[in-house]
């Protein structure tokens, strides 16, 4: 499945490893269930399947009680993106509280709007269809998000700059 590895880490990202292989399989079954729903106009369908994800993992938190849990874990094994450079690895180690602190600030649309543009990479429109919202609303709220994690680590441009001028200098 083209997608499965992007779906994955969106689960474990926000319920952890062990439920994440779970839920992923949980929403290749539904979007095969609701094919007919999807709208062939769309370049891909990884937005259309994050906007399942999205609602599995969300039933999934409620049935769980665990609504409060949704927030980017920044563990090195929790996401393969982060254990692809130890520099990234150990920028992550020294954010993790920081950052996961910051994004329990945001509100849930601010939150989940920012974290399918940082971490998961899809564009606003991409957003905006997972989302099930106009792209302007997008723009907003990550405009917001970003207001609000800079208000409580005001460096973070600076050191994650820097960071990635390091890792350009060391493969020179």
């Amino acid at each position: 499945m083209r997608h499965y590895d992007r779906v994955y880490a969106y689960a474990a990202r926000r319920t952890g490893r062990s439920e994440s292989e779970d839920i992923a399989a949980e929403v290749f079954v539904t979007a095969f269930k609701i094919r007919h729903r999807y709208n062939a106009s769309h370049p891909n369908c990884l937005a259309w399947l994050l906007g399942i994800a999205r609602n599995t993992v969300g039933d999934r938190l409620r049935a769980t009680k665990r609504r409060d849990r949704i927030y980017l874990r920044l563990q090195g094994d929790t996401t393969p993106l982060m254990s692809e450079e130890a520099d990234g690895r150990l920028l992550a180690a020294s954010l993790s509280k920081p950052l996961n602190d910051a994004l329990r600030k945001l509100s849930t649309n601010d939150r989940e709007a920012f974290l399918l543009y940082a971490v998961d990479q899809l564009t606003y429109s991409e957003i905006a269809v997972t989302l099930g919202v106009p792209q302007g609303t997008v723009g907003s709220r990550i405009t917001r998000a970003r207001r609000k994690i800079g208000q409580v680590i005001p460096n973070l441009q600076q050191i994650s700059g820097r960071m990635g001028d390091d890792m350009e200098a060391g493969g020179a």
